[in-house]
């Protein structure tokens, strides 16, 4: 299982990528319980989903970081 594109997460509209954000911070959460009990099948599980998680976030703070300038007022 290879790790995910960071160009699947840039193709996301805001909406889509917030929602994306939120299931992948769920389905960590379901990863470190299922360690706690130790149900865990497939330790690599928690790394391919944090390096989502981080491309989600990079993707969205880059976004971010382009509104920021254009509504900031230069009078």
């Amino acid at each position: 299982m290879s790790l995910p594109s960071i160009d699947e997460a840039r193709s996301l509209n805001d909406e889509d990528l917030a929602a994306e954000i939120l299931a992948v911070k769920r389905e960590l959460f379901q990863l470190r319980l299922e360690q706690a009990t130790r149900r865990l099948e497939g330790p690599h599980k928690f790394k391919h989903k944090k390096h989502r998680l981080s491309q989600l976030l990079t993707v969205e703070r880059e976004r971010q970081l382009d509104i920021a300038p254009s509504t900031k007022d230069n009078s």
